[in-house]
């Protein structure tokens, strides 16, 4: 059963028909739309800042979520792929972007739509980066605009991990 904790006076909340892992942990200020899930070993932690997380967005296994007390709150949008291992901090994702896996975007960072993040890079605080591109390294830079499979691969992951959150309801 998923670890579900209130923080002071704040209880994480979520819409129809998300899938929650059984070893996943959210705690305090969440909220999340529909159609959304969260994977094994997940932690969405909401207890210094709140975060807010749109519809058909997938944080994946061992992902962790947070914020900044005071500081840096965190909001991801509708269709986000969060990968596995992936540290999202302090920071806004817009609609349709994919976080690789094992990188870390850091607080006050601002990740434009049709965005992907590759996997093990790092995007450093008050980095903007922008709509249509795919950002790699340590610190992230920008590498390339997005290719037609791209984008319609950042369509898709949501689409696909709604299906696999299915197959743990049978």
């Amino acid at each position: 059963m998923p670890l579900i904790l209130p923080v002071k006076d704040k209880t994480p909340y979520w819409g129809d028909n998300c899938f929650i892992a059984d070893n996943a942990t959210i705690v305090g200020d969440v909220v999340m739309g529909a159609n959304c899930s969260v994977w094994f070993n997940a932690v969405i932690r909401g207890d210094v800042n709140y975060i807010r997380i749109g519809d058909n967005s997938n944080i994946q296994d061992g992902a962790v979520i947070h914020c900044t007390y005071l500081k840096a709150a965190t909001e991801i949008g509708n269709n986000v792929s969060v990968g596995h291992n992936a540290l999202v901090h302090g920071c806004t994702l817009k609609d349709y972007v994919l976080i690789g896996m094992g990188a870390i975007v850091m607080d006050h960072a601002v990740v434009e739509e049709y965005v992907i993040i590759g996997a093990g890079s790092v995007v450093l605080e008050n980095t903007f980066c922008e709509s249509g591109f795919l950002y790699a390294g340590t610190p992230a830079k920008k590498i390339k605009p997005l290719t037609d499979e791209q984008r319609e691969l950042l369509k898709k992951l949501p689409q696909n991990y709604m299906m696999y959150a299915d197959w743990f309801r049978e």
